[in-house]
């Protein structure tokens, strides 16, 4: 089987790229950006190999670097953002930070034809995140594309069989992303497809085989489709000797536990549900900073994880942390950390619990075909994306038992008028967010002064990038109105018109 290796310099879509490059049917890994030579030369079937963006200046002295041996395995590179600059860098070339940054969509002007931009127009649509940029290129080496602020946007040595792209292919903003990943893989790699989705669900069935073995293991359940898929999966590998944990914390969605016991007792789970919601809420008194939020709600999962573990004998703990979920924690050696992830970077750093995280290398859009392959329920499969902290994390500021109460009752309000619209299916996610500010209204010819809340929409592929739902004004006035007729503590709704980047998903 052909594979295309990805380097992972610590760019948020490191492994987006990866993912793109499975979807055209090509195997594809993500390994650590300074891995030897003969690490990769082992590999069967490599093809070749992607150099990944990354938060560091490819200009400072500590900057990740690649084993210039790589450059010797006769297979063609290909560098992205942080790895075009690299690539350049090591070839002779010079990287300087750029008079002006460039993030977001810009417009790519191609120069000259080539292998790796075929097809494209002589102007697309690309999507940038950088401030450096290369400004001077060996003269073995062309340029091929430019922007108004980037000279060097892409380029190539065809008889090295180095390319680089200063834009993001991997990412949907790229109009033509995923034809420039094509022309790499196919037309200059000269790899064939042979990957197909069940060969990822035996890969991870293996997997829990090898790891758990004859022990005990606990899973932490929700209605969510990763820790759904994940059980699932784990389940084919080690049946019984798996445990399926629902922590009921008082942060979830509208009448969750009762849909968990509904959906899991058809599926042969063997599962458990726990009332925690006063040690949650009691744990969370006074806390106002999310990251402190996240901390606090992943160790006090894992110490109940630990209670029961210990009761049931259980050596492993199983949880179906994703890939977005890792990055965004900053887990990978040169990543930066966005956020701590309850179950990622919010985890205690001593665990009684060996951690198994069977979906650590997909995304949500995998992890869904994976989902519907093993036969979990539509309603799964379908159900918009919610954060493992819950609804803590969508009350800005102090969480109360109260004001969860609110914020609960204004989401499923979003998510009932999306469904009736018939837009819940074309949207990511929505959502409501409690604002920790109250404002004056009037409401029955009297003065109110009650919280403000915030509906979130997005569209998105993978969670990595994200826009804001363009909806009917008819649709954001219903939810609107339903809000504040529906909820006495609620006088104002605003909607969170921000992209990803520069927001996130969640407000923390």
């Amino acid at each position: 089987m052909h594979a295309i290796a990805v380097l992972d310099f610590g760019g948020q879509y490191a492994h987006l790229i990866a993912r793109k490059i499975r979807e055209l049917g090509v195997y594809s890994f993500v390994i650590e950006g300074d891995c030897k030579k003969e690490k990769l030369a082992e590999i069967q079937g490599l093809k070749g190999i992607v150099l990944s963006g990354g938060p560091a200046s490819a200009s400072d002295k500590n900057a990740p670097k690649i084993d210039r041996e790589i450059l010797k395995l006769h297979v063609p590179i290909l560098g992205i953002c942080y790895g075009h600059q690299l690539l350049a860098k090591l070839s002779g070339g010079k990287v300087a930070k750029g008079k002006n940054a460039e993030y977001g969509k810009t417009e790519l002007k191609v120069l000259n034809k080539s292998l790796l931009l075929a097809g494209l127009k002589e102007r697309e649509i690309v999507w940038m995140n950088h401030r450096d940029t290369v400004v001077k290129l060996p003269s073995s080496f062309n340029i091929l594309a430019s922007t108004q602020n980037c000279k060097i946007a892409a380029f190539e040595n065809r008889e090295k069989g180095l390319y680089g792209l200063q834009f993001h292919p991997e990412v949907s903003h790229t109009i033509k992303g995923k034809r420039i990943l094509a022309n790499f893989v196919f037309n200059i790699c000269k790899a064939e497809p042979s990957y197909k989705e069940k060969d990822i669900i035996n890969k991870i069935v293996e997997e829990a085989k090898q790891t758990i073995g004859n022990k005990k293991a606990i899973i932490g359940l929700s209605s969510g489709i990763d820790s759904s898929t994940a059980a699932m999966l784990v389940h084919k590998a080690i049946g019984k000797n798996l445990l399926a944990v629902y922590i009921d914390t008082g942060l979830m969605r509208y009448r969750e536990t009762e849909l968990v016991k509904r959906v899991f007792s058809k599926l042969g789970l063997n599962l458990r549900i726990v009332n925690a919601k006063k040690r949650f809420f009691a744990a969370l008194k006074n806390v106002k900073n999310p990251e402190r939020k996240r901390h606090i709600i992943g160790k006090l999962f894992i110490k109940i994880f630990e209670e029961i573990a210990k009761k049931e004998k259980a050596e492993f703990l199983v949880q179906g942390t994703i890939y977005s979920d890792r990055i965004e924690s900053g887990i990978t050696k040169y990543s930066a950390r966005i956020k701590s992830h309850h179950n990622v970077a919010a985890l205690p750093k001593r665990m009684r619990l060996k951690l198994y995280e069977p979906l650590r290398n997909l995304y949500k859009d995998e992890v869904r075909r994976i989902a519907k392959k093993l036969g979990l329920p539509k309603e799964l499969i379908k159900r918009h994306v919610f954060p493992g902290p819950g609804l803590a994390i969508r009350v800005a500021g102090e969480v109360t038992p109260k004001k969860v109460a609110i914020v609960r009752k204004a989401s499923y309000i979003v998510e009932e008028e999306l469904k009736k619209a018939k837009l819940y299916d074309k949207v990511w996610m929505g959502f409501a967010i409690l604002l920790p500010v109250k404002s004056v209204g009037i409401q029955g010819d009297a003065r109110t002064y009650k919280y403000a809340v915030v509906v979130r929409i997005v569209c998105s592929e993978d969670a990595m990038t994200a826009n804001f739902a363009k909806l009917p004004f008819s649709v954001l006035e219903r939810i609107s109105t339903r809000i504040t007729n529906e909820i006495a503590e609620v006088n104002r709704v605003l909607y969170d018109i921000t992209n990803k980047p520069p927001a996130t998903m969640e407000w923390e």
